[in-house]
């Protein structure tokens, strides 16, 4: 059995879990990984001149736990199934959803495909200030360290790797959802 593996990366709020687990409902065969599950504990996490604790960055994650995780999946797609999910396919589906997924290149070396959700800055910022975070996003939070991160962050993904999928963030769930699933079908063609 081979595994194809999605990435599911992009901004703060732009969709990334709504889309990750959308497809882990309609794909067969597949498992999910969230890159939230493996960040340090906040005893860990550095502190910027300005107080603000540093999540936005690979240095608050536990990246070799979670690849341990991604390599375990791929080596051993069988294992990871849920018996409701159909078997004897030679194709399984490992999803992998977050915001710093292209910036590891171990990891990024793994995906068959990339998406990327964008969404502008004032959708961001609106997005954000609905949720609520453990700890808190305390106040400048957003301009002071995630959206700055953000930009950072993909600038360096893009030095990385040019072979991602970009996602308006903007489009409904649905047309979001069509237009991924639409090409990971397209480009399994290719993987089989």
């Amino acid at each position: 059995m081979k595994t194809f593996v999605i990435g599911i990366g992009g901004v703060t709020n732009g969709g990334k879990t709504t889309l990750a687990n959308r497809l882990h409902a309609q794909l067969p065969n597949s498992s999910l990984i969230s890159q939230d599950d493996y960040f340090k504990p906040e005893s860990e996490v550095d502190v910027d001149d300005n107080g603000f604790k540093q999540y936005d960055v690979l240095d608050a994650l536990n990246m070799e736990t979670m690849m341990a995780r991604v390599h375990s999946c791929i080596n051993n797609p069988r294992d990871l199934l849920n018996s409701a999910q159909e078997s004897g396919k030679d194709v399984c589906f490992l999803i992998v959803e977050g915001f710093l997924l292209y910036n590891y290149k171990p990891l990024n070396d793994v995906f068959s495909r990339r998406y990327f959700l964008t969404v502008p800055y004032e959708e961001c910022e609106r997005r954000r200030s609905t949720r609520v975070y453990e700890p808190p996003d305390p106040p400048g939070y957003f301009d002071g360290h995630v959206w700055p991160m953000y930009l950072k962050n993909t600038k360096e993904m893009e030095m990385l790797t040019k072979d991602i999928v970009y996602i308006n963030g903007l489009k409904s769930v649905n047309d979001i959802y069509s237009q991924v699933y639409s090409d990971i079908m397209k480009a399994l063609e290719a993987f089989k």
